[in-house]
C-alpha cells in the first residue's frame, strides 16, 4: 500500500470472492467463453432497427421501463410468446416472461428466490461454469448427474432422487441445459424430458430448464421445451438473444408461473433492464429473426467443421470428441496424462485460450483431461493456425500428439 493510500482490505466481509485479475484482452487464438460469429452479427439491420424505433419511441426513454412496467419493453415480450410457442412449443402470454440482463441475471435471480445456504440441487455432470460458479458461492450442494449422447441419464437421476429422499433431503430444483448442451452439445430427447418430468412430479423437485442455445440446433429441429411439456407447472424457464443475436446485448428472459416470476421480479432491483437493447431487439427479430438465425447457423456449423478437421490432423486419436447437435462449442478428451488446467497455462502463454474441463463439471477428476472449445467467434484460418500452436503445446508438456512431428512434414512437403 502507497503511503497515504486508504486501505479497505479490513473491511471486507468474509467470504468475498477472490479479486477479479485485470483485463489484458483476449488471445490470439480464443477459443473461450460464449463469444460469437462476428462477420454474423447483423450490423446493418440493427442499425436500421435503431433508427426506426429512436425515431418512433426515443421519447419513451424518459421514464423508467419505458412505461412498460418492470417487466420490460411489450414489444419485445410479445415477439417472445410468438417465438417461443412456434419454436419450443410453449404457451405463454407477455405477463409471463421477464426481461434480464442476460441469462446470468436469469441465474441469479432462480437461485436467490430458492435457495439459501446449504441446499441441494441437481445438475448435469458437465455444466454451465456459470452456474456452478454460483452455487458454490451460495454455499449449494450441487449433485451431478452423468450425461451420454442423449444428455442427462435419467436412471442415475432416477437413483439419486430415491437416495435424497432417503436421507430426507429435496432437492430445491434439477438443472439442465437440454437443447444443445453446454458444454457436450446433445440434446435431451422428448421421452428423456417426459421421463424427467415424471421424476419432478414423483419428488416434488422443480425443473430449471436453461434454453439460452437452444436456437442454435444444426436442422432447425428441436424437441418441444420442457416447459412445454409440464401440464402440471413446476417448470421456470430462461433464454436469451447472446447466441442468435449478440452476447454484448446482454438480454435474456425468464418465464415462469406468477407466484415465481412476482418473487424474482421483487428482487430485481436495477430498476429494469437496458430498454434501447430491448426497443432494438423487438424492431429487429420481429421481421428478420427466422431468416438471421438460419444463416448464423449455417456459418457455425462451417466452422465447427473446420475445428474438427483441424483437431483429427493436428491432434489424430490423441483428440476424442463427439460431434455437437447445434451451438457454439466442442467438448474434448485429450489422454489421460493432460491436465487441461496446466495445458490451458502453457497454451495461453503460447496465445491460444481454452476452457478447462473441470471449470465445467462436478467431477474434477473425470473432466481433468478435457477441455471446452468455443469456435464461434475465431475465423476459419485462425481456427487451423490456432489448433496447429495448441497441438505443439500439448506436444511439448505432456509428450501428445505424438503425430504432430509426421503431420508438420507432411504440411510443409
Amino acid at each position: 500500500m502507497t503511503s497515504g493510500a486508504f486501505d479497505f482490505a479490513p473491511l471486507l466481509p468474509a467470504g468475498l470472492p477472490p479479486p477479479a485479475a485485470k483485463w489484458t484482452g483476449l488471445a490470439k487464438y480464443s477459443f473461450v467463453g460464449g463469444n460469437n460469429d462476428p462477420e454474423k452479427v447483423p450490423v446493418e439491420g440493427l442499425i436500421d432497427a435503431f433508427n426506426a424505433v429512436f425515431r418512433r419511441e426515443g421519447r419513451m426513454l424518459a421514464t423508467y421501463n419505458l412505461a412498460h412496467g418492470p417487466q420490460g419493453y411489450r414489444r419485445l415480450r410479445e415477439f417472445l410468446t410468438a417465438k417461443l410457442q412456434r419454436d419450443a412449443g410453449i404457451h405463454c402470454t407477455a405477463d409471463d416472461i421477464l426481461i434480464v440482463s442476460g441469462s446470468l441475471q436469469a441465474l441469479d435471480l432462480v437461485n436467490h428466490t430458492l435457495l439459501q445456504h446449504g441446499d441441494t440441487v441437481i445438475v448435469e455432470q458437465e455444466t454451465y461454469q456459470g452456474a456452478l460458479n454460483r452455487l458454490s458461492r451460495l454455499g449449494i450442494n450441487a449433485i451431478g448427474i452423468p450425461l451420454d449422447r442423449d444428455g442427462m441419464r435419467m436412471d442415475v437421476l432416477a437413483s439419486t432422487l430415491a437416495d435424497l429422499r432417503g436421507r430426507g433431503i429435496r432437492a430445491k430444483y434439477i438443472y439442465t441445459i437440454p437443447t444443445v448442451q453446454n458444454p457436450t452439445g446433445t440434446i435431451l430427447p422428448e421421452t428423456r424430458r417426459a421421463e424427467m418430468l415424471r421424476l419432478s412430479h414423483q419428488y416434488g423437485v422443480p425443473i430449471f430448464e436453461d434454453d439460452c442455445y437452444a436456437d442454435l440446433v444444426w436442422d432447425g429441429q428441436r424437441p418441444p421445451a420442457i416447459y412445454a411439456m409440464a401440464k402440471g407447472g413446476g417448470v421456470i424457464h430462461i433464454g436469451s438473444f447472446s447466441k442468435s443475436i449478440a452476447p454484448a446485448l446482454r438480454v435474456g428472459f425468464i418465464v415462469a408461473p406468477w407466484d415465481m416470476l412476482s418473487r424474482m421480479l421483487a428482487l430485481k432491483t436495477d430498476a429494469g433492464s437496458g430498454a434501447l437493447e430491448q426497443m432494438v431487439l423487438a424492431e429487429y427479430c420481429t421481421p428478420h429473426f427466422t431468416t438471421h438465425v438460419p444463416d448464423l447457423a449455417r456459418a457455425l456449423r462451417a466452422k465447427l467443421d473446420t475445428l474438427m478437421e483441424s483437431l483429427n490432423e493436428r491432434f489424430g486419436t490423441a483428440a476424442e470428441f463427439t460431434e455437437p447437435k447445434g451451438g457454439i462449442f466442442l467438448w474434448v478428451k485429450l489422454p489421460d496424462n493432460v491436465d487441461t488446467l496446466k495445458l490451458y497455462q502453457a497454451a495461453l502463454k503460447a496465445g491460444v485460450s481454452i476452457n478447462p474441463g473441470p471449470e465445467w463439471s462436478t467431477d474434477k477428476a473425470y473432466s481433468g483431461s478435457r477441455m471446452r472449445l468455443c469456435f464461434a467467434s475465431p475465423s476459419h484460418e485462425e481456427i487451423r493456425e490456432g489448433v496447429a500452436v495448441l497441438a505443439d503445446v500439448c506436444r511439448r508438456e505432456f509428450g501428445v500428439p505424438v503425430r504432430i512431428a509426421n503431420v508438420e512434414r507432411q504440411t510443409r512437403a
